[in-house]
């Protein structure tokens, strides 16, 4: 019996870039909470996209100060947001998680508009550290806003669009930023970190207009921090925050790599991270659809894995001297298998972010979740640099296989670790 073609929405048969490819439309929110939230995010990756482009020259060229300096300030932040992630989760638990996310977006803005006055290592450290902790803290808000205004079904493919537009204003805020590194002023600086400043103060009055995510009944019972006691989450965290070793080896180990171990140009580094925002814009959606429940989510971190392993073997081979074009086909074929495995585990990991979370205690949970990225921005440039630049193609295997072996343990970490009982109690 002839099996029946799918067809979509024109009658026509359904091709790969129907099944895989976003349509704007669904790319941007429907109506409702997450319309604001998408804006809120949009706006503030605009400006994020052309501060993480200016701010280390700026610190170094015209501040005065060392790369090195420049390194440790921004370890001591992260660390301190690692810390702080939690306790200000749980205040989004008891103060509410819109009002609280407003006053972390006042903060961040004001955090910025501090950077024009740095003149020394100290008064760095501080205002990073207060930056970060900021950041840390709204993004655990947000993510307490959206499981508290948007239905559980939907909350991963609610993520999903947040990361698409959140890769859209990254790649505008880097053209900003590009723009006033050509300029090379002290005022293009500036501007740069005014333009930021002003994102966080308009997403504040967007988040505004969202009806506030009343304290969870619960909330202010229990362990102050019970997401500590919950093993199966940390194994979870943990697993997530390896994963999460793939922005550092984008952002940093695959230039250092394509410029001093491959016969490839120098610039493609650059056209490897635009193919990859480009990518997640355009395929996250469709790739979320497909993660609806815990167990698929198990199966996406495991897809993931495999699809990592594949890429670091394609990014070792890359470097076996096969001549300019040959590293490039390869460098090309292997960032598209790390963009996929990329896009698999953020579906996976929200899916269980958001869903083996304390529905009373989503602050802190969420607070809890998004030390993974932290971890693996603190530590991540130093295993990336030392497996990648140290031990070569071994080190990029081993790292391949560090990534399959987190994301197979998802799904035993899910369904085999248990949750102390002060976890699991209703709210």
């Amino acid at each position: 019996m002839a099996r029946r073609r799918e067809r979509n929405e024109r009658g026509a048969p359904v091709t790969v870039a129907d099944r895989w490819c976003a349509p704007p439309r669904e790319t941007v929110p429907a109506a409702g909470p997450p319309r604001p939230l998408a804006a809120a995010q949009f706006v503030n990756s605009v400006g994020d996209g052309a501060f993480y482009a200016c701010s280390a020259l700026f610190l170094t060229q015209l501040v005065g100060l060392s790369a090195s300096r420049v390194g440790l300030a921004l370890t001591v932040a992260w660390a301190s947001a690692m810390l702080a992630g939690v306790p200000l989760g749980h205040l989004a638990d008891r103060l509410g998680a819109r009002r609280t996310a407003v006053l972390l977006s006042l903060a961040t803005a004001a955090a910025l508009c501090a950077f024009p006055w740095v003149r020394s290592f100290p008064l760095l450290a501080l205002v990073l550290c207060g930056y970060a902790c900021a950041q840390a803290g709204l993004a655990s808000a947000r993510q307490t806003l959206l499981a508290a205004l948007v239905a559980a079904e939907r909350r991963t493919l609610a993520r999903a669009r947040l990361q698409s537009v959140t890769n859209a204003g990254l790649a505008m805020g880097a053209g900003l930023g590009a723009l006033a590194l050509t300029a090379g002023t002290r005022s293009a600086y500036v501007a740069v970190f005014a333009v930021d400043a002003g994102g966080f103060l308009v997403a504040a009055l967007l988040l505004r207009r969202l009806p506030e995510a009343r304290p969870a009944p619960g909330a202010a019972t229990g362990p102050r921090l019970a997401v500590l006691r919950d093993r199966r989450y940390a194994a979870v965290t943990a697993l997530n925050a390896v994963m999460c070793l793939n922005m550092p080896l984008l952002s940093l180990g695959l230039p250092l790599w394509t410029a001093r171990r491959t016969d490839a140009p120098e610039e493609l580094a650059a056209l490897l991270l635009t193919f990859n925002t480009l990518c997640v814009v355009v395929f996250q959606v469709r790739v979320a659809r497909r993660v609806t429940d815990p167990r698929a989510a198990t199966r996406a971190t495991r897809r993931a894995g495999w699809l990592m392993l594949a890429a670091c073997a394609g990014y070792a081979l890359s470097g076996a001297g096969v001549g300019p074009g040959a590293a490039v086909a390869i460098l090309l074929a292997a960032a598209a298998l790390q963009v996929a495995g990329e896009m698999w585990q953020g579906a996976g990991g929200w899916e269980l972010g958001f869903g083996l979370a304390h529905p009373a205690r989503q602050g802190q949970y969420q607070g809890f979740f998004g030390m993974g990225p932290q971890v693996a921005r603190a530590l991540g440039p130093v295993l990336v640099t030392t497996l990648l630049l140290g031990w070569g193609t071994w080190g990029w295997l081993a790292l391949g296989g560090l990534f399959l072996a987190a994301g197979a343990a998802f799904g035993p970490a899910v369904h085999r670790v248990g949750r102390p009982a002060t976890s699991t109690a209703g709210p």
